[in-house]
């Protein structure tokens, strides 16, 4: 396959939004852009890749926590202030590549107490029309993509601490006019049984009729990286 200056830089892009994540994703989106590639992929240059396209919709009405947006590590609003449940949660940019759609998403235990997580979050996928979608949400990456997963293990947060999960999917075409295919809200959980938040990634998930969401099991976002 060959892939062009543009891609390339697409490629690039993508892989330098999410190598915070320690989930190896950049070498995974190289090998989308290149299948014969076999080298270590190494990072590019830290650009803004193309947001995928796509309009917010009306503001959801169920008993999930207000939608909240923002990237991890930015200051939050006196609206995006710590939740009565004492964690955050917030998500990153879409990376894409070669059809391959990649989202960090980040828990921030914001409260005053010691929290424990082990495993993968509670995800529930919402429409336009706060509809829930039929999406399988899968605990690990494959069959989607060959991305490395940590897998289910202890990770302790104090307060201030964060940790870090990756949504991943395949794009499938989004009927422009109904947006039906469109994940617009996404409630997110720590775990299954915790009350979940919603959060409207920029430019949604465009899921399609694919119907598959892969997740990584969290792990712990390094001191250094927490913040910019």
């Amino acid at each position: 396959m060959t892939v062009t200056g543009v891609g390339r830089a697409v490629i690039l892009a993508a892989s330098a939004a999410v190598l915070a994540s320690g989930c190896g994703l950049s070498a995974e989106l190289e090998r989308e852009a290149d299948p014969g590639r076999t080298a270590e992929a190494r990072p590019g240059p830290r650009a803004s890749g193309p947001p995928v396209s796509g309009p917010h919709g009306t503001r959801p009405s169920t008993g999930a926590q207000a939608p909240s947006r923002g990237a991890p590590g930015e200051p939050p609003s006196a609206a995006e202030r710590c939740p009565a449940t004492g964690v955050r949660v917030s998500t990153g940019m879409v990376s894409t590549a070669m059809g391959l759609r990649a989202m960090p998403v980040t828990i921030t235990n914001c409260g005053t107490r010691d929290r424990q997580l082990n495993g993968y979050p509670d995800v529930r996928v919402r429409d336009a029309e706060n509809r829930p979608m039929d999406v399988t949400v899968l605990k690990g990456p494959g069959p989607i993509t060959q991305l490395e997963d940590p897998g289910p293990h202890p990770v302790p947060l104090r307060p201030g601490e964060s940790a870090r999960s990756v949504f991943v999917w395949r794009y499938s075409a989004v009927d422009a006019a109904t947006l039906r295919g469109s994940g617009v809200y996404v409630e997110i959980g720590a775990r299954a049984g915790d009350a979940r938040q919603t959060v409207e990634p920029d430019g949604g998930l465009d899921i399609g009729e694919t119907g598959l969401l892969g997740t990584t099991a969290w792990q712990k976002v390094p001191e250094s990286t927490a913040r910019p």
